[in-house]
C-alpha cells in the first residue's frame, strides 16, 4: 500500500553545493537536520522512511539542483529470496560468521576500513579520515546502532557494517570489507547477510540507501529483489524494467 511520509516540523539546512562523489561533472547539495529532541530514534524512523539517511548525529537527504539520480531504495525482507547467483556467494562464504557488536571503534576495524578505501574509493573524501574521524563515524551516534562484525573461520576480521536498527527494519549504514576477497562478492555477502538478520528479527526492511543508475558503485542495489523505492507517493515496488529505463 502507498504510503506518504509526513516529515515532523523541526529545522531543516541545505549545505551548499559541492562535487558529486557519484556522477562525474555534477554537484550535489543536502538537506541536513540535526537528529535531537526527546526520541532521536522515532525522528531516525521517520525521516528514514522519507528517503534520509544518517552520518553521525544528522539525518541528511539530497536535495541537488535539476538532478532525481539519487533514489532511496530498501529490500522487501518477507518476500526476498536469494537469487542463483547470491546462493553461490552464499556458499563461497559459508564459513564466516557474523557477531552484532556494540559501536566501539577498534584499530583492527580501522586498518580495514582504511584499506578498503585506498582499494575502492582512493579519490574519495573518506580516504583522508584518520582514527578520530572512523571513531566519530562509528561511535557519535544518537539512535539505536550497532555493529556487524564478519569474521573467517580462522577469526581473519573479513568485513564490518555499522547498522542503526529502526522500528520497521535495518539501516546500513557503512560497510567495509577485505578487497582481496573480492572473487567471493564480500560487500553481496554482507548485504545478504544483514537481509537475513532483519529476517530472523522479524523486520520487514533492509535500507540500502541510494540506488543510482549511473554509478557502478551504488547500481548494484538492484540486484536485491524484491526491492522498493520512494517515490512522491510513498514506497513502491521497483521493477528491473524500470532500471533499465533510468540507465
Amino acid at each position: 500500500m502507498k504510503h506518504r511520509v509526513q516529515l515532523p516540523l523541526r529545522h531543516f539546512f541545505a549545505t551548499p553545493p559541492t562535487p558529486c562523489p557519484y556522477l562525474p561533472g555534477r554537484l550535489e547539495r543536502k538537506v541536513v537536520t540535526l537528529l535531537a529532541g526527546d526520541s532521536p530514534d522515532s525522528l531516525h524512523d521517520t525521516l528514514s522512511q522519507a528517503g534520509f539517511r544518517r552520518s553521525q548525529d544528522l539525518a541528511y537527504r539530497p536535495a541537488c539542483d535539476d538532478c532525481v539520480a539519487c533514489v532511496p531504495v530498501r529490500v522487501d525482507v518477507p518476500r526476498f529470496r536469494p537469487n542463483r547467483t547470491q546462493r553461490r556467494i552464499l556458499n563461497r562464504n559459508a564459513g564466516v560468521t557474523a557477531r552484532e557488536i556494540p559501536p566501539i571503534a577498534t584499530r583492527e576495524h580501522f586498518l580495514l576500513f582504511r584499506k578498503y578505501l585506498l582499494d575502492r574509493h582512493a579519490g574519495g573524501g573518506m580516504v583522508e579520515m584518520d582514527f578520530a574521524d572512523y571513531r566519530a563515524m562509528v561511535e557519535d551516534t544518537p539512535v539505536d546502532t550497532h555493529l556487524v562484525e564478519f569474521r573467517e573461520a580462522d577469526g581473519t576480521l573479513f568485513g564490518v557494517s555499522l547498522c542503526d536498527r529502526m522500528g520497521d527494519g535495518i539501516s546500513l549504514v557503512y560497510s567495509f570489507f577485505e578487497t582481496d576477497r573480492s572473487g567471493r562478492s564480500p560487500g553481496t555477502f554482507i548485504v545478504l547477510a544483514n537481509v537475513e538478520r532483519a529476517r530472523l528479527a522479524r523486520l520487514p526492511h533492509v535500507y540500502l540507501g541510494y540506488w543510482i543508475a549511473e554509478s557502478p558503485k551504488m547500481a548494484y542495489k538492484i540486484n536485491f529483489q524484491p526491492i522498493e523505492r520512494l517515490t512522491l507517493e510513498g514506497w513502491v515496488p521497483m521493477a528491473r524494467a524500470e532500471v533499465e529505463e533510468r540507465a
